[in-house]
């Protein structure tokens, strides 16, 4: 996957609006409330990277403290120039909870590829391929954490002074921001209604015409309906894990009808599928 120049401001930001369902929403339907503070300072010089695995890290470890906060609490998401130990600079990320915390003995085995501190199987992963990435990118992962008082997890990344960051959102098949871009028509799939009215908030304020689907067969049905009218859609986006009908076959059928049509798939597990193969041709992650 091809590294790009990421204004590290403008990515948190997105990825803030991308799951606020997930820290604003959702418990607040259950009676609770997570509080949002945000500090990202102005002026912060870009970093080099893989835009679409830096964006699912930084919703990753927000994913992981929202879960933490099972009665509620603060998300606090930060950003900060700082020097490093050979006289360079690099940018400091924080995302911090007051959750539950980990004794030293979790955190320190947390690192560790597919443990999971979570009872439901699958929360809880990927930090270790964060990590990862994180070195591979010439910077580092640190978490501290307190038991019954937070973590704090900071991604520190090579600053690139004296570089201007390239236009977002590249990965995303065209799905920009910025006033330039071409409005499309999306059809947008999950199962989960929440994550849908996010998601679509999020495309509909750039601009584009959204059209949501609760459940794979569903999108399916409305991709094949309005082939070939003046209502076809330039894309599709679709949750990969939903019941009956997930996202691989919705991107199979999407593809047979129309091969021309991207597909951009959400998943938690984006980076594992294209390192094991298994991320099918002609498909977004």
């Amino acid at each position: 996957m091809k590294k790009v120049v990421v204004d590290v401001n403008a990515l948190l930001r997105q990825v803030i609006e991308l799951t606020r369902a997930r820290w604003h929403d959702v418990p607040q339907q259950a009676g609770l409330v997570i509080d949002l503070d945000t500090e990202l300072v102005e002026g912060l010089p870009p970093v080099l990277g893989v835009e679409g695995e830096l964006r699912e890290a930084l919703a990753h470890v927000i994913f992981n403290a929202v879960d933490s906060m099972v009665n509620g609490g603060r998300l606090m998401i930060s950003t900060e120039f700082v020097p490093t130990r050979d006289g360079a600079h690099a940018v400091r990320i924080c995302i911090a909870d007051t959750g539950l915390g980990m004794d030293e003995e979790t955190r320190r085995r947390c690192l560790q590829p597919f443990l999971t501190t979570k009872t439901e199987e699958g929360k809880g992963q990927g930090i270790a391929m964060i990590q990862s990435m994180a070195q591979r990118d010439g910077g580092r992962l640190e978490i501290d954490s307190i038991p019954g008082r937070g973590t704090r997890v900071s991604l520190i990344l090579p600053a690139m002074v004296g570089v201007a960051p390239l236009p977002a959102v590249s990965e995303w098949g065209g799905l920009s921001t910025g006033q330039s871009a071409r409005r499309l028509r999306v059809l947008l799939i999950d199962d989960d209604p929440l994550l849908l009215r996010s998601v679509g908030e999020v495309l509909t304020d750039a601009g584009h015409h959204v059209q949501p689907e609760v459940g794979g067969r569903e999108g399916i049905d409305s991709f094949v309906a309005a082939l070939g009218t003046p209502a076809s859609f330039d894309v599709v986006i679709t949750d990969l894990g939903m019941p009956h009908v997930d996202g691989r076959q919705v991107a199979s059928a999407v593809k047979a009808a129309s091969p021309a049509t991207p597909v951009v798939m959400l998943t938690g597990w984006g980076r594992r599928m294209l390192e094991d193969g298994e991320c099918p041709q002609g498909w977004i992650i």
